[in-house]
């Protein structure tokens, strides 16, 4: 991280493209504050008899067009102001793709690497305890995030239940499929990442075989993005996690790396046949060297704030597609626009999660579940209309495709806003 109030940088980065693009100030003000906020100490019993307490976090920010939704996540990094921003940047990401939701986050001030799995159990349940109140099916929908996992939802999941007295599936999306999770949820993020980059594709004119591609952080997301390009013939040079990358100009076999990093939780250049697996010829790599690679397409997809003005000039990628969320901080756009790099932003890219959160959150309600290719056809109609949507205010009104993605989930709510009166309503009155 850059040091910098990552809650301010998303406002500022708010109000610069509506102020150009001549949104009513009343929405953009009513975009800049969160409806509610919670922090709570969270006690947990450790293994050894002591107590400790994290510090946790929920930020419900704006609600005009539905339940609030967003994940949860647990990382030893996890600030108020990073909840607030996520959930900022949530509401405009519901908004875009046209889902009945606001936006909101969570987050727990933990390592959770050091915890057994009856601590990270312990703590996931205490979270719940904390926020049972603020939480609801009708009212704020968590999810998974940056360290938390469908088993971490699934024990979130029971402790409501037990609370309430009462059986809420829909109360959390992400759950073990068992739970009343919903078939496609886990690769949804790299899908939705991966359809925009094949709109992308068919609109620029390109081979998929002649891209190059470097992904930073080889979690979930990454892996499914990356196993999705490869099997559509992209090179995938370069990959890392929060330990280091790898780099092949070769490219990758992702499987192998996918199943190395599993079972040895190490980032390796692998090519493996069954569980017998080789080393191949690969470099060592640093995750600001990754992203300074001459690769066709960038892929941010680990934590936000990594492209700053200090790196952006370093960029080579012709394209940046955002599977992270924020991780070019908004004094570093003017820099990649100058050097004619296209982003395609992270309220659009990454949206493929949240949408297949709405569908196991309908599924949840209705008590009736989809098959896999209902779920990932669905999820393509959302992504592609929504993709062309932006291009298509982007290409109309000379903007790049952030802007343009702003542009258009802000004038959404807006006519929400303006539903119910505006000063100028008001004012004529």
């Amino acid at each position: 991280m850059s040091g910098i109030n990552i809650f301010e940088d998303a406002l500022d980065r708010l109000k610069l493209i509506a102020e150009e693009a001549g949104i009513n100030a009343e929405v953009v003000e009513a975009l800049s504050h969160p409806e509610a906020l919670i922090k709570a100490a969270l006690p947990v019993r450790m293994d050894d008899g002591s107590m400790r307490y994290f510090r946790g976090y929920r930020c419900r920010y704006n609600s005009i067009l539905g339940p609030t939704k967003g994940g949860l996540r647990f990382h030893p990094q996890v600030t108020i102001e990073e909840v607030q921003a996520l959930a900022l940047w949530m509401s405009i990401k519901c908004a875009l793709v046209g889902l009945p939701f606001g936006g909101a986050k969570g987050g727990v001030e933990v390592d959770p690497k050091t915890l057994s799995p009856m601590e990270l159990e312990r703590l996931s349940r205490a979270y719940v305890r904390a926020m049972a109140d603020f939480i609801g099916p009708k009212v704020d929908i968590p999810a998974p995030d940056v360290y938390t996992n469908e088993r971490i939802m699934g024990w979130m999941l029971d402790e409501y239940e037990a609370i309430k007295r009462i059986r809420a599936p829909s109360v959390i999306t992400g759950k073990p499929v068992r739970l009343g999770g919903s078939l496609g949820r886990e690769a949804a993020t790299g899908r939705g990442a991966f359809l925009c980059i094949q709109e992308l594709a068919e609109r620029e004119g390109w081979t998929p075989s002649e891209k190059r591609v470097a992904i930073q952080g080889f979690g979930n997301a990454g892996y499914h993005v990356a196993r999705l390009l490869q099997e559509a013939g992209y090179c995938i040079v370069a990959l890392s996690d929060s330990k280091g990358g790898i780099y092949s100009e070769g490219g990758f076999d992702i499987e192998s790396i996918w199943h190395h990093k599993r079972t040895e939780s190490a980032m390796r250049g692998v090519y493996c046949e069954h569980t017998v697996c080789e080393l191949v010829e690969h470099e060592q790599i640093d995750n600001e060297a990754l992203l300074a690679l001459d690769v066709d397409i960038l892929i941010p997809a680990a934590l936000e704030g990594v492209i700053t003005v200090k790196n952006a000039k370093r960029i080579r990628a012709s394209y940046i597609v955002e599977i992270a969320n924020g991780p070019i901080l908004s004094a570093a756009e003017p820099i990649l626009e100058k050097a004619g790099v296209m982003v395609v932003p992270d309220v659009l890219a990454n949206a493929g999660g949240v949408t297949v959160s709405y569908f196991e959150w309908v599924q949840n309600r209705s008590g009736y579940a989809w098959t896999l290719e209902e779920v990932n056809q669905r999820l393509e109609e959302v992504m592609s209309k929504a993709f062309n949507e932006v291009w298509t205010i982007a290409k109309s009104e000379q903007r790049s495709l952030r802007s343009a993605a702003y542009i258009h989930a802000v004038r959404r709510i807006g006519e929400a806003v303006s539903a119910h009166g505006t000063r100028e309503y008001f004012a004529s009155s």
